[in-house]
């Protein structure tokens, strides 16, 4: 596969079955660095593997940064006719708030416990959480996603993956397609992003970690 290097054209890739184009602008810029930096400051190593961002992601949420990275993933995602912005509950809802308000589509997130006024029918999965060691079941009422509609899947983590890979599981139920997952924070080290990117997903982190060791924060290139 080739690809375009002259400036302004559009960088080529294939992921399994699936081509990508990438605006060249978009590449190897940190247009997130207020994330980057936030994460340094207030984040905290648990423990190989885990970051607490609770400060301001995960519990309290600072919609300033928020708005910032939900404009930042409607940029990203502009040309691509996104007709609705799906995330599960709850730390994924602030950012796909902003994204969805960005682009003028509806936010849709998919619950973790059915609700007892969801009588209608519903999308479900079945989402393994390697955290909790359990497995769970998250639904979408069917009346709000249709083969007519084009998804930006976004969630504030990847690291296994198997949020995400629930979420496009209801979308494809519904007939929709799934134009791209945008991720808040990435733990490169984990697989996430290869089990995505093997469904022929296009997948933009806006942090990525390349290693959470020594209570370090140690970051790698991010996608935008």
């Amino acid at each position: 596969m080739s690809d375009y290097k002259q400036k302004g054209q559009l960088y080529l890739f294939a992921y399994g079955k699936k081509v990508f184009l990438y605006p060249q602008s978009n590449l190897g810029v940190n247009h997130m660095k207020e994330l980057v930096e936030r994460i340094q400051q207030d984040g905290r190593v648990l423990g190989e593997g885990v970051l607490k961002v609770d400060s301001f992601v995960t519990h309290q949420v600072d919609p300033v940064l928020m708005e910032q990275i939900g404009e930042r993933f409607a940029e990203v995602f502009a040309n691509e006719g996104i007709t609705k912005v799906v995330t599960i509950e709850a730390s994924g809802i602030a950012p796909a708030l902003f994204a969805a308000k960005a682009l003028g589509v509806p936010m849709i997130f998919a619950r973790k416990a059915k609700s007892l006024t969801m009588d209608e029918e519903l999308l479900t999965a079945s989402v393994y959480s390697f955290t909790k060691q359990v497995t769970s079941t998250i639904s979408i009422s069917r009346k709000f996603l249709s083969d007519a509609d084009n998804v930006l899947i976004i969630d504030d983590f990847l690291a296994n993956g198997q949020a995400a890979k629930g979420l496009i599981e209801l979308c494809r139920q519904a007939g929709a397609e799934v134009s791209g997952i945008g991720i808040v924070i990435e733990k490169a080290f984990q697989d996430g992003r290869q089990l995505l990117e093997d469904m022929g997903m296009r997948v933009v982190s806006l942090a990525r970690i390349s290693s959470l060791g020594d209570s370090q924060v140690t970051f790698t290139e991010e996608d935008a």
